[in-house]
C-alpha cells in the first residue's frame, strides 16, 4: 500500500471551503458549493475507479485560498506519480491544481504529521478598489498605522489562550495554541500579514486582523490587542476580516 502525498494550490472563492460538508450543512449555505476535497475525491474516483479518501493538513473556510495546502491518501497501485499528477490536473477544474507529488513514509499524516502553519493576509490599503485583485485581498481605504500595526501584533507572538480571537460557536477542546511569528509589511498599497502557528481556533487568522486594523486605523486605542487576548472575551475584539484576503502560504512537518 502506497501512502500518496500531494501539494495543493487552489482559489478558495467558488468553494464552501476545504472540508466535505454533510447534508445539514449545506442546507445552511446560499449556495450549495462543493468542497475543494470533494473535487479532489471525485478526480480520484475516476482514476481508480472506487472512492478514496483524502486527508488535508488545514481546513480552509469558504472563500479562503491556498497555495500548499498538504494531503496524502493510500493506494494500491502502480500508478506512477508523473502520470497520476497529469491526470489529476486534467480531471480538477482551472481552480485547483496539484502543484507536487511524492510518495511518503507509511506513517506519514498530512493532519498530524505537521508542525506549524504558515498563513497569509493581504489588505489592499488604497482609496481604490482593485477590479483583478477583488477575489484575494480585503480592501480597506482608511489610513493604517503600519508601525503601531506591528506593535499590537507582538503581544501575541507566543502561547496564549486565544479565546477572544475564535469565531462564536467554534469547538475546540483547547484554546490555548502557539503563535511562532508574526511578519507585517508593506509593497505599495498592499500589507501582507504572515501568521505561523502550531495550529489555529477557527476564524482565529482573521478575528486577529480584524482587530489589527481596527487599532490601525485609531478604532481601538493603544495597546487593545492585549487586553483583548487576556480577556478571553470574542465580544471585545475587532470584526472577523474577510475570507478572501486569507491564504495558507506553507506547511511545515515535524522530522525524525
Amino acid at each position: 500500500m502506497r501512502n500518496i502525498k500531494l501539494t495543493l494550490e487552489y482559489d478558495g472563492t467558488n468553494y464552501c471551503g476545504w472540508q466535505v460538508q454533510n447534508s445539514r450543512q449545506l442546507l445552511t449555505l446560499s449556495h450549495q458549493k462543493k468542497s475543494v476535497q470533494e473535487v479532489i475525491e471525485n478526480a480520484l474516483k475516476q482514476i481508480f475507479q472506487k472512492k478514496i479518501k483524502i486527508i488535508g493538513s488545514s481546513r480552509t473556510d469558504s472563500g479562503v485560498h491556498a497555495k500548499a495546502q498538504c494531503v496524502n491518501f493510500k493506494i494500491d497501485s502502480k500508478i506512477s506519480l508523473d502520470k497520476l499528477q497529469e491526470a489529476l490536473n486534467a480531471l480538477l477544474p482551472e481552480d485547483v491544481s496539484v502543484k507536487s507529488i511524492s510518495e511518503a513514509g507509511k506513517d506519514f499524516n498530512s493532519r498530524f504529521s505537521t508542525s506549524s502553519k504558515i498563513y497569509r493576509y493581504t489588505i489592499l490599503n488604497s482609496k481604490h478598489r482593485s477590479a483583478l485583485l477583488r477575489n484575494h485581498v480585503f480592501f480597506c481605504r482608511h489610513t493604517l498605522d503600519l508601525e503601531l500595526m506591528k506593535n499590537e501584533a507582538k503581544h501575541l507572538v507566543g502561547k496564549h489562550d486565544f479565546s477572544a480571537f475564535c469565531a462564536s460557536g467554534g469547538k475546540h477542546k483547547n484554546p490555548v495554541k502557539n503563535i511562532k511569528k508574526i511578519k507585517i509589511v508593506r509593497d505599495g498599497d498592499l500589507i501582507f500579514i504572515d501568521i505561523e502557528a502550531d495550529s489555529f481556533l477557527y476564524n482565529m487568522v482573521r478575528n486577529i486582523v480584524g482587530t489589527l486594523i481596527e487599532v490601525a486605523r485609531g478604532r481601538f486605542i493603544r495597546g487593545s490587542t492585549r487586553k483583548i487576548l487576556l480577556s478571553k472575551n470574542r465580544k471585545i475584539a475587532g470584526p472577523t476580516a474577510s475570507a478572501k484576503g486569507l491564504c495558507l502560504e506553507e506547511i511545515k512537518f515535524k522530522t525524525g
